[in-house]
């Protein structure tokens, strides 16, 4: 528990912390890199030098310090964490590193303002931050550990299959390397790919399964990522996977995690809408087939947006299951569609998804539950118009690969 003069001080220089976040969260980890170079490998350096890791811990010890004394609001960005650390195979022993070159960050932006007492405060507060996710993650490896053909850690496996799922797509079927037996996962959860690329070092990256569980395979399906800008390189490890990664080749993996699932109450007859755009169709889908696999009868919603058939991945996978189960109910919207996408029957509408759109591909169902994953301004759009239709936020469940808040910011706006 954190003491009430820790908590006061906490509060107090909260404005204070904020207002230096980001120059803080850029000090800390040039510190870090500097002074425990080891650590390096567990983050990803274009989300380093897009700035996205810099503003997701902004943001994070923005909040933190907002809500010291009600630490309770902080419990799924809380999972997210202990998911997203247990998927890198983080330690308790890495927790003193993060510490350390934390406070020496702070000590350096806000300069005399960070007293001893202040820092002191900081301190027991980081404290007590860490043991609450060290000891959430432990329970995540022990229930990892402790499942039927679970893990810790990384194990190898071999692509079994690759098949190209449309112009920028590939999925790959990946198999124990041992022919043991593989863990059941969550719907919508991911795993690990960790290569040691030949050309330079990276970390690990995350990547959506996207069949269900239950099968003698993990399936994930990869976006090859081109170069946007200078700012914004292609994606490293996607690219490697398409060119370099073959059947028969070896992968080292990390074991499901994730906090992005289907709740039980999609099993107790509510209406499920899923929602995706682009190559966030992958955990939707993994939804979609498991709730089908299993015979759920409540109305499932799924709505895919692309930009057009050129690049719209397992489209023939969605179909058929709607033709199979008549509660299942399918549309795909296309923004640039090819010439003859909307004659030849391969997208149902075209244009962006706004709130009239909305409106007429599914009903606002009061006690539907929402599942939404795909780029930042598709996902801006989406939430801002489920809200503008009177969609609670408590029912939209959201997978985001970046920093939350600037998804917030985004649909503000």
């Amino acid at each position: 528990m954190l003491s009430d003069k820790t908590i006061s001080i906490v509060k107090a220089t909260a404005p204070a912390v904020a207002a230096h976040a980001e120059a803080i969260t850029r000090r800390f980890y040039g510190l870090m890199f500097a002074g425990n170079p080891e650590v390096r490998s567990f983050f990803n350096q274009a989300h380093q030098h897009a700035g996205t890791q810099q503003r997701a811990l902004a943001g994070a010890i923005c909040a933190y310090a907002a809500n010291i004394d009600n630490l309770g609001v902080l419990g799924p960005a809380i999972e997210l964490i202990a998911h997203k650390h247990c998927s890198l195979d983080i330690k308790p022993e890495h927790y003193p590193i993060v510490g350390k070159h934390l406070l020496v960050a702070i000590k350096d932006v806000l300069g005399d303002a960070a007293t001893e007492e202040v820092i002191a405060a900081y301190a027991e507060a980081y404290g007590v931050l860490a043991d609450v996710c060290i000891n959430r993650e432990a329970a995540i490896y022990r229930e990892q550990a402790a499942a039927t053909g679970g893990w810790n850690g990384r194990r190898a496996f071999v692509v079994a299959g690759k098949v190209p799922e449309s112009e920028i797509i590939a999925s790959f079927y990946l198999r124990p390397a041992d022919g043991g037996l593989l863990p059941a996962f969550k719907p919508g959860q991911y795993i690990t790919v960790a290569i040691n690329h030949p050309r330079t070092p990276t970390s690990p990256r995350n990547y959506s399964l996207s069949d269900r569980p239950g099968l003698p395979h993990y399936r994930i399906t990869v976006k090859r990522e081109p170069a946007s800008n200078a700012a914004a390189p292609a994606g490293l490890i996607s690219n490697y996977l398409h060119d370099e990664v073959h059947e028969g080749d070896a992968l080292e993996l990390g074991p499901p995690c994730g906090e992005f699932t289907l709740v039980p109450a999609t099993t107790d007859g509510s209406p499920v809408v899923l929602i995706s755009g682009g190559v966030g169709i992958t955990p939707v889908l993994s939804m979609l087939k498991s709730l089908a696999h299993a015979g759920v009868g409540a109305p499932i919603y799924f709505i895919h947006c692309a930009r057009n058939s050129g690049v719209h991945a397992m489209a023939s996978e969605v179909r058929a299951i709607a033709a199979q189960r008549p509660n299942v109910r399918v549309h795909f919207r296309y923004d640039a569609p090819l010439p003859d996408d909307l004659r030849a029957g391969r997208c149902d509408s075209i244009g962006l998804v706004d709130a009239a759109c909305m409106g007429s591909i599914v009903p606002i169902l009061p006690d539907a539950r929402y599942f939404l994953c795909g780029p930042k301004p598709f996902m801006a759009c989406v939430l801002q118009n489920l809200r503008a239709c009177g969609v609670d936020d408590a029912r939209i469940r959201l997978e985001f690969f970046g920093p939350k808040q600037e998804l917030s910011a985004a649909s503000a706006a």
